[in-house]
């Protein structure tokens, strides 16, 4: 089982997802995610590019039922009705290896991070070329990924990164109100966003312990800090009063570890967690690490606490947010 913080940005970063593309960008995913088995625990779909925090299960079996209902879910009726009689056929003719595979190559593509972004890039791309009549790619490069250790802290700290992103590009002043991201699906009901934010969480929880823990997490890590030359913030956020409005009225609770914006460990650092757990990684993937390494944990500055990265980044952590 592994997390990760996936991003994906179009070409040259122009700005081709108005409202109508970042709606069929969000029913792609969640239909991609539903055939892939693996759970968006929250998303940000933003003008020219999109974060995903996502939780890929082990590999497991997948029985004939579980795997047509995720075909379902990406193909069209003629495709699912052809390999439901291809594998009826198959298993009444006792045939069970035949059956296999003939399932082989869509159960390959579940389960796996770098097969998921694949079918997901894949399937933007050509609804959209077809829809605008262009060829071509339509991402910037491959899509960055960091590996996130599966406990609150950093699982919290990456969430809150993505989902306050509208944010701190000044399109909402509350995230509830970005209808294209994880929180403000799940603040309109949608369950599916729902239970990836307890995930985040805490699994135990109900939707309203997590929606109050949740909710102070954000506005505690989303605080406008710093102020430019112009008497701007250098991190736009909410003000230390609503900051305070929203704790007082979900109550006194422990603060989570305070997070920054706009900082490149959440997208360049390779691994996010303990000491321990990078640590566990870097050996994991030792090869593609120089050969002068000997430790993979570099602390992360600016607050963060006893969290860690296998790659030390600027020191100078927040910066002017470029236009997204």
């Amino acid at each position: 089982m592994g997390y990760y913080h996936i991003v994906s940005r179009i070409v040259d970063r122009r700005r081709v997802f108005d409202t109508k593309e970042k709606e069929r960008l969000r029913t792609l995913l969640r239909r991609v995610e539903a055939f892939s088995a693996v759970q968006v625990l929250t998303y940000t779909i933003l003008d020219n590019h999109f974060h995903i925090l996502l939780l890929v299960p082990p590999r497991q079996p997948v029985s004939d039922e579980a795997f047509l209902e995720r075909v379902a879910c990406l193909y069209d009726e003629t495709r699912v009705d052809m390999l439901t009689r291809e594998l009826k056929a198959r298993r009444e003719e006792g045939q069970p290896e035949s059956a296999e595979t003939l399932k082989r190559p869509y159960v390959a593509r579940m389960y796996d991070v770098s097969q998921f972004m694949k079918t997901l890039k894949q399937r933007v791309s050509q609804s959209y070329n077809q829809r605008h009549g262009r060829k071509g790619t339509l991402w910037e490069e491959r899509f960055k990924s960091v590996i996130v250790q599966g406990r609150v802290g950093a699982l919290g700290a990456v969430a809150a990164y993505i989902d306050l992103n509208a944010v701190r590009a000044g399109i909402v002043r509350d995230p509830k109100d970005y209808r294209f991201s994880g929180y403000g699906e799940a603040m309109g009901g949608e369950v599916l966003a729902r239970l990836g934010l307890q995930k985040v969480m805490d699994p135990v929880s109900g939707w309203r312990e997590t929606a109050r823990d949740y909710r102070q997490l954000l506005f505690v890590v989303g605080e406008a800090r710093g102020l430019a030359g112009n008497g701007q913030p250098i991190l736009p956020g909410f003000r230390p009063e609503t900051v305070q409005q929203v704790l007082e009225a979900g109550g006194t609770l422990p603060l989570p570890e305070l997070l920054h914006c706009r900082v490149r460990y959440f997208t360049d650092g390779v691994a996010l967690g303990t000491k321990e757990y990078v640590d566990e990684v870097f050996q994991k993937y030792r090869s593609r690490f120089g050969g002068k390494r000997t430790t993979g944990a570099r602390p992360m500055r600016g607050g963060f606490g006893s969290l860690f990265t296998a790659r030390r980044l600027r020191l100078n952590l927040i910066t002017v947010p470029a236009p997204v």
